[in-house]
């Protein structure tokens, strides 16, 4: 059972492990598209999809966790500046992962992992009814 297992340990200690995610989320961020081993794709995704929401947030404060996390200011000027904008009416999601074929060396799991798509979503409009207003509220609207 994976109780309380938060994240994939890829095989490294935490050093490497933050090392490489930097390094694959910077190589995302300036290339728009990278392939890799299916867990560090997984991996990746979440971290670069928080990476987006910090930029849609566009403050310095903002920008400063976004360069600690990447170690590229080149990076750092294409999320804020190129991606999040385009992704601002998006929830989440703005990763995809695609699998490919099985490494020849050791039969790995490969996958590639792009932006998603910016102009192929749309959020549902829902129809919002008005909530009857009870007459407490409508008393203290009067006076």
């Amino acid at each position: 059972m994976r109780h309380r297992k938060a994240f994939r340990r890829l095989g490294v200690n935490k050093g490497q492990r933050k090392a490489l995610l930097k390094s694959l989320a910077t190589q995302l961020a300036e290339r728009g598209e990278i392939s890799t081993t299916l867990a560090r794709a997984k991996e990746l995704k979440r971290a670069f999809d928080k990476l987006i929401t910090l930029g849609k947030k566009s403050s310095l404060h903002a920008r400063r966790l976004a360069y600690r996390r990447l170690n590229s200011s080149k990076s750092v000027i294409k999320i804020f500046d190129e991606y999040a904008p385009k992704f601002k009416n998006r929830l989440g999601g703005y990763t995809r992962i695609y699998k490919l074929a099985n490494r020849l060396g050791d039969n790995s799991l490969m996958a590639k992992i792009t932006l998603a798509e910016y102009d192929d979503y749309q959020p549902e409009k829902e129809d919002k009814k008005e909530l009857p207003i009870k007459d407490t509220e409508k008393e203290k609207k009067s006076s």
